[in-house]
């Protein structure tokens, strides 16, 4: 299925789209107290591109966006495109040290930092030779800033968006990388209506009519797409929340803000659960839930539906692809499962040597779709490993059965090969949570004395109380479940598993601080 996009596009014209459907008085955001209309987010957006052509900004100059979720975050980014330069935005959570490594591989000209986190950022600056014009947003601006609403009051007026090219870069992305630093990913102008019409139409069948609210931060893809880009598209009306989702925060939004959509990751889903007063909040209004960021495992599928009667359609996406390529649908949900293509991709597996893998055996995931990012800046090597042709390696290992449903194995450096046989992490880590004493758990491969076996880092519920007696529960419990030797040799009681900021379970960190013997 092919989704064209005129030559000469600027993604910043979803907003122009609204107002020529007479939206303009209609809400885009849902903000603690305040609604932004349509109209009112035009004009900011034109006002932000008016001032950074005064502020001297070039044609495809990086702005560092470092914001919370707000509508100076839409107003940042669709500014900045429209202008003809190119916002990255990364999370604020990051250290002053990743802040000063962002700066300096963008070439970024200006950042727009939340006040909150300007501290960080100054250290950050402090390193650098050259500091950038820095805007702050929803706090007083110090000496040396320039304050956001102040600009945005200075500059109002109607701007007409850079003629841009539909292969131009529109944006960045940092990826948040398993290993070393993260690298910068490459979109350009003509990956938005794909995504938009592929998946924001094509499985959720969004409306004007339809509400969003994502607890996943706009600087990440999954959250920059459900809170922005598909709402935008349709005309729809999302809710954004400032500060970190809590459980208890996340429920009190959705019960007040009513969202038809609701958008998370397993981890959340998970502690949404387990918090005592859960089935308590009112979530009527929502007609889909979607997961993504790393596989849901099926007794939370299972236990949203118990508790909320809501389904979760769980897939899989990349900051490389943009978003989700390979879903359940409304339709057809296959609890563990990550679905199928979504419409206007196409996925493959292979072996390590590049053949095709037959169905239900496990190969190397490769997908192909307009979405797809242009290049790792700064890693043209990397970038060349990742394509072949049109197709990207995802790093993912996946099978897929008879009905064309894709099932996954693990990345393809998590899985643990175990007297010859290979076994998915993902498998057990799904068993072991379904243990009534486990909250969660992480499993991988380690060496001793020559032999590969299996470790589980488990993290037990408030009530459970580690031992031995548990831990031989625990491995009798995996081997009643699945394959005999499919169970962990060695367990270990932990208080937390190390993450990513999108909650995905950083497996190498564990096998890291193992020794080997």
């Amino acid at each position: 299925m092919a989704y064209e996009v005129p030559e000469r596009y600027n993604v910043s014209t979803i907003l122009d789209h609204n107002l020529e459907q007479g939206r303009g008085h209609k809400p885009a955001i849902l903000w603690q107290d305040s609604s932004l209309s349509y109209q009112d987010l035009f004009l900011a957006t034109c006002a932000f591109a008016n001032a950074l052509a005064d502020l001297g900004i070039q044609r495809e100059q990086r702005l560092l966006l470092i914001l919370d979720d707000s509508p100076a975050f839409p107003i940042a980014f669709l500014g900045a495109i429209r202008h003809g330069a190119v916002p990255v935005p990364v999370n604020p959570l990051y250290r002053p040290d990743d802040f000063a490594f962002f700066l300096a591989d963008s070439y970024a000209r200006a950042v727009v930092v939340d006040h909150s986190f300007l501290p960080k950022l100054e250290q950050a600056l402090a390193a650098l030779p050259h500091r950038p014009i820095v805007i702050v947003a929803n706090g007083p601006a110090p000496d040396g800033t320039l304050p956001l609403d102040q600009l945005l009051s200075a500059h109002r007026g109607e701007c007409p968006p850079a003629d841009t090219h539909r292969d131009d870069m529109a944006f960045w992305l940092y990826s948040s990388g398993s290993t070393g630093r993260p690298k910068g990913v490459v979109h350009l102008q003509r990956a938005v209506p794909f995504i938009c019409q592929a998946y924001g139409i094509g499985v959720l069948g969004l409306t004007e009519a339809d509400v969003t609210f994502c607890t996943s931060k706009m600087n990440h893809a999954y959250g920059l797409e459900n809170s922005m880009f598909y709402p935008y598209w349709v005309g729809a009306t999302t809710v954004l929340r400032s500060g970190p989702p809590t459980p208890e925060g996340v429920l009190e939004t959705a019960q007040r803000y009513r969202p038809t959509l609701f958008f998370s990751v397993p981890t959340l889903y998970n502690a949404i659960l387990n918090h005592p007063q859960a089935a308590s909040y009112d979530l009527s209004s929502v007609r889909l839930c979607v997961s993504a960021a790393e596989p849901l495992p099926p007794h939370v599928f299972h236990r949203w539906k118990d508790t909320f009667g809501l389904t979760i359609l769980d897939g899989i996406g990349s900051t490389e692809m943009l978003h989700i390529f390979c879903s359940n649908r409304p339709d057809e949900v296959r609890p563990g499962s990550s679905g199928r293509p979504v419409p206007g991709y196409e996925l493959k597996l292979l072996t390590p040597e590049g053949e095709s893998v037959p169905v239900g055996e496990a190969g190397d995931l490769y997908v192909k779709g307009g979405s797809a990012f242009a290049d790792y800046w700064h890693h043209i090597e990397k970038t060349r490993a990742t394509f072949q042709g049109e197709w990207a390696r995802t790093g993912d290992r996946y099978r897929v059965d008879e009905d064309g449903f894709y099932w996954y194995e693990g990345r393809s450096d998590d899985m643990i090969k175990v007297s010859g046989l290979w076994v998915s992490p993902i498998e057990i880590e799904n068993t072991l949570m379904e243990h009534p004493a486990v909250l969660e758990a992480a499993v991988v491969g380690v060496q001793l004395e020559g032999f590969t076996r299996i470790k589980a880092f488990i993290v037990p519920k408030q009530h459970a109380q580690p031992s031995d007696a548990l831990v031989q529960e625990l491995q009798e419990w995996c081997k009643s479940r699945l394959q005999r030797y499919q169970y962990p040799h060695l367990v270990e009681f932990v208080q937390e598993l190390p993450k990513t900021v999108t909650g995905k379970i950083q497996r190498y960190k564990l096998r890291d601080g193992l020794p080997s013997g």
